[in-house]
């Protein structure tokens, strides 16, 4: 579990059954990885002066997505973490100014104890408040309370541990300096002392050894005051010479010596105020030693995250190569079938425009046999084999607008083909390319017909049961179907027979039968 953020914010706290009021909430955003690298963001909120106050929430991907698409966020779940505590660290920022700009909202649909709460960053302008995030957050369960409750135990345990050793390390160490201190300024007293026994030996013997010189030269003074007194008080100037000297000397001797003695105590009290400042720097430098190792290790947390997505979009970066190339085929073989089908579809609107002109000539011919059927039922005595005749031709007409219903049939579809096909590809799907037997059968249509009247339909490619069919079309549109050529004056306003290929009616056979399979380009 990596601890990405965990500070005390000022919460704006609103619920139902109470006014607002303004409290100092803890937000803890931790980042979880499982060993199937899964990542899950889990968000907690919680009251250092209150224990039972616990509101989690935990955050995967797929949650994300949703949460994604509910806010209308711009970001992916990578980048999601760093922006939330980019947004809490301007509310931290701006809670202490008298009108902050971005605030922190927990609103409780019931009592604090129970239930869920709303946690909402909002920010605040002269026109409206704008609600950047907003997560929904469940009271913890008394198991939760309890782990949590334990987990701050546990946490508080090790801090104290660690507060004691920081401690006796600490007075170990100002223990060794104070006694190191002391014993320096016990050697520098014992110095001072022996200085002072020595100038106060030195000034007694110097006193002593002049009463005595100056005794012996009273005494020399005394014989020899009449011969030497010239030479005596000469002697006795310089003597005493000498003792203002020596006297001035030792004057100064001592000076020295008080004024050693009062540096030496003002280095001990600089020594102090020196050890003083060392204890305080030395807490600050490990306070700033905790945090650059803390620092070290975000680091290193950081560069394992980094690599790791560094690896993983240079593998999307080779898919999606992979699939610009795939959908480049495909692009050319849609065009290919985008032309194909055009083709098939010119045929198919002459085809339709010549069915529909048939159709027409059908009518004339139809309103010609019921005039000539008219006309031979009041000539002819049999009337039983006439309408016999006429049933057939009646019959044939029948079977020929089935086919020419059938012609209709496929027309339409053909064309609504075309019109998925030209949508497919304006869509440009990310499928690959469908190479299913509607493709060929597409790509393999061709359209055959005959103009000229009076000539039967010739299907192309034929297979024995495509020549049962021309033979339905030649007995059709071909022959007389037994009538007498008296009935019929001319051929020449006989109907063309218009065919499609053996592929197409192959189809459209299978179509009443069983239902064909679905493609890629062609719904059925």
């Amino acid at each position: 579990m990596e601890e990405l953020f965990n500070k005390v914010l000022q919460v704006h706290v609103k619920h139902k059954d109470c006014e607002e009021r303004k409290a100092n909430v803890r937000v803890m955003i931790e980042l979880s990885t499982t060993p199937v690298h899964r990542r899950d963001l889990l968000v907690k909120l919680t009251d250092d002066t209150d224990p039972y106050f616990l509101f989690t929430l935990p955050i995967s991907e797929e949650d994300f997505q949703s949460l994604k698409v509910q806010q209308g966020l711009l970001i992916d779940f990578a980048s999601f973490p760093q922006k939330f505590i980019d947004l809490l660290n301007l509310c931290n920022l701006e809670q202490d100014s008298d009108n902050p700009r971005f605030l922190l909202h927990l609103t409780c649909q019931s009592t604090m104890v129970e239930g869920c709460a709303t946690f909402s960053i909002v920010e605040t302008n002269a026109f409206k408040h704008l609600n950047h995030l907003s997560l929904r957050l469940i009271q913890g369960s008394e198991k939760e309370v309890k782990e949590y409750l334990a987990a701050c135990l546990a946490s508080l345990k090790a801090e104290k541990q660690a507060l004691d050793r920081k401690f006796k390390e600490t007075e170990d160490d100002l223990c060794r300096q104070l006694s190191y201190t002391q014993q320096t300024l016990s050697e520098k007293t014992k110095e001072l002392e022996k200085l002072r026994s020595e100038w106060t030996n030195k000034t007694s013997s110097l006193s002593s050894r002049h009463s005595e010189e100056l005794q012996l030269e009273r005494e020399k003074i005394l014989e020899l005051q009449s011969r030497f007194q010239h030479e005596t008080e000469r002697l006795r100037q310089d003597l005493e010479a000498a003792h203002r000297k020596s006297s001035q000397q030792l004057q100064s001797r001592v000076t020295d010596l008080e004024t050693s003695c009062r540096e030496l105590t003002e280095r001990r009290y600089k020594n102090e105020s020196i050890i003083r400042d060392l204890k305080i720097k030395l807490s600050g430098s490990e306070e700033e030693c905790q945090r650059l190792k803390q620092q070290v290790l975000s680091l290193r947390r950081e560069n394992s995250t980094l690599d790791t997505e560094v690896h993983e979009k240079e593998r999307v970066v080779s898919q999606l190569q992979v699939r610009v190339a795939v959908l480049e085929q495909e692009v050319k073989d849609k065009e290919m079938v985008m032309y194909r089908t055009k083709e098939v579809l010119e045929a198919t609107q002459q085809q339709k425009e010549s069915v529909e002109e048939s159709a027409e000539n059908k009518e004339v011919q139809l309103r010609k046999l019921e005039a000539t059927v008219k006309s031979l039922s009041e000539e002819l005595l049999k009337v039983k084999e006439l309408e016999e005749q006429l049933e057939m031709t009646l019959q044939k007409l029948n079977e020929s607008k089935e086919v020419l219903k059938t012609n209709e049939n496929v027309i339409n579809w053909l064309n609504k083909q075309l019109n998925e096909v030209q949508l497919s590809k304006k869509s440009l799907p990310a499928e690959p390319l469908d190479t299913s037997p509607g493709l060929s059968t597409l790509t393999g249509l061709r359209v055959q017909f005959h103009p000229q009247p009076g000539k039967p339909a010739v299907l192309s490619d034929a297979t024995p049961a495509d020549h049962r069919v021309q033979l339905t079309l030649n007995r059709q549109f071909g022959d007389s179907a037994g009538l007498d050529p008296k009935y019929f004056s001319s051929r020449e306003d006989g109907i063309p027979a218009y065919s499609l290929s053996s592929n197409i009616i192959q189809r459209e056979l299978a179509l009443k039968t069983k239902p064909s399979g679905t493609s890629a380009y062609f719904s059925s």
